[in-house]
């Protein structure tokens, strides 16, 4: 069984290359709920939707979140009513049906992951995908504006203001008490093999590895885990990674991505544009392996994760 820790759109990506090269049914993604919010009454679950979306064949692909062919009836309605202040986050009209069925589930006493699993069987995906934790944990934001250091929620950071404004910190408040979501810590500790996918390692794989018991979990079968890092080149493809990592005082580069991820994984994959840092990236205790890691298709997805799976502490690529 392979896992896969997961965010949002790299992540997405990095699964629709997996399920290419093994069988859906063997694979399991623990995903990122910090970003989870409750918008006009509804719970909002954007990573678990977009590693859905994805693998249904149903995401957008201009904006790599949302359905395709979507329709935007109701935020126009709403946006006519509010004067556009109650629209500033986007939900389409096939979206809101997963949230309207997600929030009233909920209602009824189901746990998070068990109307995951609803939701993925309705858009018959094989891959088991799992929440982090069951427990409600949200990621905050602290602004760095030249003020006091305001706190938002991550979706009032990254939509709200288009993630364009520096940060100081971040944190995730209920993590203390968060509980792994059923299944997880046993899926990590069967898993041949663990993926950390190229999420924002902040506040994509950040709140996932800080539920108690899953770093510990990770870490135990570091041997067997292989990261894939985000940033090339000194950027992210997508998403604020790059400059969220630079602004909490840590190298935005390859480098400072193994520094991140050494305790957890022994090996980093690395874009061949900084096959150049594989050194530093080994004397930060993990194993490079270089190759193309930029999913701009469905071939170049599972070429990576033949690469991903391919990869061992011992010797690289087999």
């Amino acid at each position: 069984m392979i896992v896969a820790l997961a965010g949002g759109v790299g992540a997405a990506r990095m699964l629709s290359g997996l399920v290419q090269v093994a069988p859906p049914e063997q694979v399991t993604a623990v995903v990122n709920t910090g970003d989870d919010t409750v918008m006009h009454g509804l719970y909002v679950s954007p990573d678990l939707d977009t590693v859905t979306y994805t693998l249904a064949g149903m995401i957008n692909p201009t904006t790599g979140w949302g359905l395709r062919d979507e329709t935007w009836a109701a935020m126009e309605e709403l946006r006519r009513y509010s004067d556009g202040r109650l629209a500033w986050f986007n939900l389409g009209d096939r979206d809101l049906g997963t949230h309207l069925y997600r929030t009233s589930r909920q209602r009824e006493g189901a746990a998070l992951s068990t109307v995951a699993t609803e939701i993925a069987a309705r858009w018959e995906v094989g891959v088991r995908i799992l929440p982090m934790s069951d427990d409600r944990v949200e990621t905050r934001v602290v602004l760095d504006e030249g003020t006091d250091g305001r706190e938002v929620g991550f979706q009032e950071y990254f939509v709200g203001a288009r993630h364009d404004v520096p940060i100081r910190g971040v944190h995730f408040a209920g993590i203390e008490t968060a509980r792994p979501a059923p299944g997880v810590l046993e899926a990590i500790a069967g898993a041949s093999k663990v993926v950390i996918c190229p999420s924002n390692p902040v506040v994509s794989i950040g709140p996932v590895l800080a539920v108690p018991g899953i770093a510990d979990a990770v870490t135990a079968r570091r041997a067997e885990v292989v990261a894939v890092s985000p940033i090339i080149a000194g950027r992210a493809l997508k998403g604020p990674a790059d400059r969220m990592l630079a602004e909490l005082g840590h190298d935005s580069s390859v480098v400072g991505v193994a520094r991140m991820w050494a305790p957890y994984a022994a090996t980093l994959v690395i874009d061949t544009a900084d096959a150049g840092m594989a050194a530093q990236v080994e004397a930060e205790g993990m194993r490079a392996v270089v190759g193309p890691t930029v999913m701009s298709g469905p071939d170049q997805a599972a070429a990576l994760a033949r690469l991903v799976l391919g990869a061992n502490a011992a010797g690289g690529p087999v």
